[in-house]
């Protein structure tokens, strides 16, 4: 089957499940935390992924004081960000971000800045100089605050954004920007993105003459 063709002016990457494979931390972190609240762990782990913890605990304790939501996220935050282990790239991240050296990208994570500092780090992942993080937005995905300020910080149209995104928020967030949006991996396809990649081996990236962002993906 031959490669979607995709062109951008930018592109907006989220980092866990899209760059970096940081699902045991998040399972082990998220699962205590619903055994804690006597909350099904695996109807937990639906409701996490892409989001920023606060948020997540909204819609799996609806009604609970936004303090208490802070308090456990800023605990949890760090947990995360001192558990590394089974913190691994995802396939083919290192060469796709090697291969947007020069071109205008940034990362638009719900982790705030020590945690993704730590995970991409860990995962090997050099960090893109223009960095939206928990710190930089007000709302969390699915609201679409973050990737409209990364494509803001770039200078770039939403609509000649392009965004990569592996969870359900992330994939909302994206198309409520106005964004085309590349899903990765297998939690990607149920959202329905523009196109879905099993990882980043998946994706070629070419610039044309007039600084056009040429994707070549699957």
């Amino acid at each position: 089957m031959p490669a979607t063709v995709l062109t951008a002016r930018a592109l907006l990457l989220d980092m866990d499940g899209t760059l970096v494979n940081s699902d045991a931390v998040v399972e082990r972190i998220w699962r205590r935390w619903a055994q804690a609240h006597a909350l099904d762990g695996d109807e937990v782990m639906e409701v996490v992924h892409g989001r920023q913890g606060h948020a997540s605990m909204a819609v799996l304790l609806p009604g609970r004081p936004l303090e208490q939501n802070l308090a456990d996220n800023a605990r949890m935050l760090a947990e995360e960000t001192a558990d590394m282990d089974g913190v691994v790239e995802v396939p083919g991240a290192a060469a796709f971000l090697a291969s947007l050296r020069g071109l205008p990208h940034a990362l638009v994570t719900s982790a705030d800045r020590a945690l993704s500092g730590a995970r991409m780090a860990a995962a090997g992942l050099a960090l893109p100089e223009v960095r939206v993080t928990a710190e930089s937005v007000g709302a969390s995905k699915p609201d679409p605050e973050g990737f409209l300020k990364g494509a803001a910080e770039l200078g770039v149209d939403p609509s000649d954004c392009v965004v990569f995104e592996d969870s359900g928020a992330g994939i909302a967030a994206g198309r409520a920007a106005g964004m085309t949006v590349v899903g990765v991996g297998s939690r990607a396809g149920a959202h329905r993105p523009d196109v879905v990649v099993p990882d980043l081996t998946q994706v070629r990236v070419e610039s044309t003459a007039d600084g056009e962002i040429r994707l070549y993906v699957g």
